[in-house]
């Protein structure tokens, strides 16, 4: 649990800047975004950051291929990725790129201290060679079968079947992916970071509650198998920063990219003045910092970016989210099978509030896979939101507007029952800090059917017949409305939009001092339609689309 006066650093992983934003990345923007506001919510300093990873084979090439510099390809991407995140309402306080100064002086930072303390190894090594294409390959440029599992297929890294982590000269059968031939052996001076060194700090980290137990348990594996010296230095060709002093060299992108958290950090306090950069990355730093990834790069965050932290005398993360993977309809996000949906895809037919939702009723503190079945994401929102919430408001200001001049009544009906949805928003807080979004949605849908067996059971349009009991009405309308403002301060985080517009027509900010006490003699706007229904048809064009662009 994080203390009320702590401050708290809080990244996503990079998108790579090789292509659009899709429903993959947005689950983990999405994730950690949700976290972040309900932080906001309740008063903590929170600093939320981002970046484009923009180095390494995959830019170079793809930027040679449409004719243009890698770093014009990415600056075009860059713009791209942040207008997608933002009309998902992803709340970054700074958006950056790996490729900037701040980034290549701290990585030479790093690299010198690391090399001063010895932790930088220099050995030659024989690689794989393209002979076609007059280049060294990278390990996800080659694939053939895992030397472990020999399944089929697999990158020269690691294997996405049995998770084993191999060098690529293991692979059996190898082929390049850049010329379809069979690449050659060739010998080639590198740098290894020396992460056998820190076998025993990195398993004490690991079990200190960092990782979900599941990653610890995943990660324990690796270190039976033994850690290896990790290669931090590629041949040119290729697109990032050169190592100093080797003008043929260049810093590996896995290197560089998680280096890209701290100088994003650091341009933020440069338009920032009052955040303290040494504060947040000194060594036994009070502050906290939370890293949210996928879970294909737990190597890399869990063993390598700690070691080089601790090896070059910066802090290390207070905890990492991991989450797995997203399908779509039970499938893998494919070109060839249509699910490839990007976010401007999404938006083209709908809204972000409705993927947000989504994936929080999904969203668990386990790292399991999410599939977004489309049809069942139409039924749940329309179910929860049109149906169970948003018409709490829709059945119950209509009586407020028609009998009441629009203002609410001057007490509560069940002073007791508000006072129980409060206690309730408390512990759905608290499921949101624990990353266990799915248990805040099943609690606002309980108190959403409790607020509308409430309608029922006062039946307001029964009362509303006799003028009489008007009285009547007008406190069970007004206490209607007075749950479903709790209920939409417990969305917030979730469902900005919905929430903005909440607001506008209460006339009443949703934050966490504001909802302690009802609306009382207060003015509401007339209703108008707070969140459409979604139809089938909508998600018939969105799968349409995305195969027609995509084919």
């Amino acid at each position: 649990m994080i203390k009320s006066d702590e401050k708290i650093l809080v990244t996503c992983a990079f998108p790579y800047a090789n292509g659009e934003i899709h429903l993959g990345h947005l689950l983990e923007h999405i994730q950690a975004d949700i976290w972040v506001r309900y932080q906001k919510i309740i008063g903590k300093q929170v600093y939320f950051i981002c970046a484009d990873d923009t180095h390494g084979t995959p830019i170079m090439l793809k930027s040679q291929q449409i004719g243009i510099s890698p770093e014009e390809m990415i600056a075009d991407i860059k713009i791209k990725h942040e207008q997608d995140l933002a009309e998902f309402n992803i709340s970054y306080d700074h958006y950056d790129s790996t490729h900037s100064d701040e980034n290549r002086r701290l990585v030479s930072l790093i690299y010198k201290r690391l090399k001063k303390n010895n932790f930088i190894k220099s050995q030659i090594i024989t690689q794989f060679f393209d002979c076609e294409k007059n280049m060294f390959l990278p390990d996800r440029f080659i694939k053939g079968k895992c030397p472990k599992c020999k399944s089929p297929d697999q990158y020269g890294d690691n294997c996405e079947i049995c998770s084993a982590v191999y060098a690529s000269t293991s692979l059996i059968d190898p082929i390049s992916i850049l010329s379809n031939t069979k690449p050659s052996l060739k010998k080639s001076e590198h740098f290894f970071f020396d992460l056998p060194s820190f076998s025993d700090m990195l398993n004490i980290w690991i079990q200190s509650g960092v990782l979900q137990k599941s990653i610890a348990k995943k990660v324990q594996e690796w270190f039976n198998i033994g850690l290896k010296r990790w290669d931090i230095s590629r041949d040119a060709p290729y697109f990032g920063f050169k190592i100093p002093n080797y003008p043929d060299k260049y810093f590996y992108v896995w290197l560089d990219a998680p280096i890209g958290y701290m100088s994003t950090f650091k341009n933020l306090c440069k338009k920032n003045t009052e955040i303290i950069f040494e504060e947040f990355w000194k060594q036994n730093s009070k502050t906290q910092l939370f890293h949210f990834i996928g879970k294909d790069i737990v190597y890399f965050h869990s063993l390598f970016w700690p070691a080089i932290l601790e090896g070059s005398n910066f802090r290390k993360p207070s905890k990492i989210f991991v989450h797995g993977y997203v399908m779509i309809n039970g499938d893998k996000i494919s070109k060839s099978k249509g699910t490839l949906i990007t976010a401007k895809m999404w938006l083209k037919y709908l809204d972000a509030d409705s993927l947000r939702y989504y994936y929080a009723t999904k969203i668990s503190s386990n790292v399991e896979d999410i599939n977004l079945n489309l049809y069942d994401f139409v039924n749940r929102v329309n179910n929860d939101i049109v149906n169970k919430i948003v018409n709490i408001a829709a059945r119950s200001s209509s009586f407020i507007n028609k009998y009441f001049d629009s203002i609410l009544a001057g007490e509560l009906e069940n002073p007791d029952l508000y006072q129980n949805f409060l206690d309730i928003s408390r512990e759905i807080g608290d499921d949101l800090l624990n990353c266990n979004f799915n248990c805040a949605i099943k609690k606002i849908i309980c108190i959403a059917d409790i607020t509308n067996s409430y309608i029922d059971k006062k039946a307001p349009w029964i009362i509303a017949k006799d003028k009489k009991y008007h009285n009547d009405l007008h406190l069970v309308c007004s206490m209607a409305i007075n749950l479903f403002r709790i209920l939409i301060f417990c969305l917030t985080p979730i469902m900005p939009s919905l929430s903005n517009r909440v607001e506008v027509f209460l006339h009443s900010k949703l934050n966490l001092n504001s909802i302690q006490k009802p609306l009382l003699n207060h003015k509401i706007d007339k209703y108008k339609k707070l969140y459409h229904r979604i139809e089938k048809l909508q998600i018939e064009n969105l799968i349409k689309y995305s195969q027609n662009k995509i084919n």
